[in-house]
């Protein structure tokens, strides 16, 4: 049998000790149970000697975390320069150092609070990014969509382990290869952010995959990324839709088993998978948002 992990280049530790913990309580017939539970720690990013912003994470890539929140600010630029980037574990502190000479005060004050779970913050003009968007006409294909589903919704995680979590995978084609966790879903992108400014990983021929809800923060983040099809198992906000369309990215929601719904960029896909050979999801590997929502 194959390893589960065999095809990712970076993903979950469900058994890493760090991340959960073990908690008693009782269950609603009143007996006694153990359960896991994330554990949540903050994380200070700063850039350059500016404090920017304290994040509630389960700290598993921190270096990765700062580097992709601080792209997804537009504080860091794709050609920026980054001379080290320093983790300290005792102080809960991540310092990002670029060649370029920075300050961020007047845009720290205009921040907008997002839709995210975990309350997520965004600086400065949230259009900016969509207004400017030159997303490339990428293939995407349903077989491909399907045998995505299909491996994620099997791949060991923290979401079955303990829940409580949101997943994002960055795919190309039917492979998928970056799956990053967090308690925030704008933690999770900004992670494989991060991880894709380090590796130099091209976007343009990419999917973004997530367990969260399709918002507005959802789409600016993937748009920034110069990622082009972004697909989620959860529904729609109507700004997520409308910036989506501005942009033309293709959004794919409610994709679950047989059934996914694109209200955005659908000229992009290729209906090429026969339905007849498509499983329906298996309630023992169901994610977050399993109920589907008209």
């Amino acid at each position: 049998m194959a390893d589960p992990f065999d095809d990712y280049l970076v993903c979950p530790d469900p058994h890493d000790p760090r991340l959960t913990e073990r908690v008693r309580g009782v269950d609603h017939t009143g007996t006694s149970i153990e359960t896991g539970v994330v554990v949540e720690r903050a994380l200070t990013i700063f850039l350059n000697g500016q404090e920017i912003v304290t994040a509630m994470t389960i700290n598993d890539y921190p270096e990765y975390l700062a580097l992709g929140y601080l792209l997804n600010q537009n504080m860091l630029q794709p050609a920026d320069v980054v001379t080290s980037v320093d983790y300290d574990q005792e102080l809960a502190v991540v310092v990002v150092r670029t060649e370029r000479a920075t300050n961020y005060e007047q845009k720290l004050r205009k921040k907008v609070q997002t839709s995210g779970c975990a309350q997520g913050t965004v600086f400065g003009d949230l259009m900016e990014v969509i207004e400017t968007a030159r997303l490339p006409m990428a293939e995407f294909r349903t077989s491909w969509l399907y045998a995505l589903t299909s491996r994620i919704n099997t791949t060991p995680s923290l979401y079955l382990e303990a829940g409580a979590i949101h997943g994002c995978v960055l795919a190309q084609r039917d492979r998928p290869l970056v799956y990053m966790e967090d308690v925030g879903r704008h933690n999770a992108v900004d992670k494989i952010a991060g991880w894709m400014f380090q590796e130099r990983v091209a976007a343009g021929d990419k999917i973004f995959y997530t367990t969260g809800r399709l918002t507005s923060e959802m789409v600016i983040k993937t748009v920034r990324m110069g990622i082009p099809i972004l697909v989620s198992r959860s529904g729609f906000t109507a700004w997520g839709v409308e910036l989506a369309r501005k942009a033309h990215l293709t959004l794919i929601g409610r994709a679950r088993g047989k059934r996914f719904v694109a209200l955005a960029g659908e000229d992009r896909i290729a209906f090429d998978q026969d339905l007849a050979y498509v499983e329906e999801e298996s309630a023992k590997h169901r994610r977050k948002a399993a109920v589907y929502d008209d």
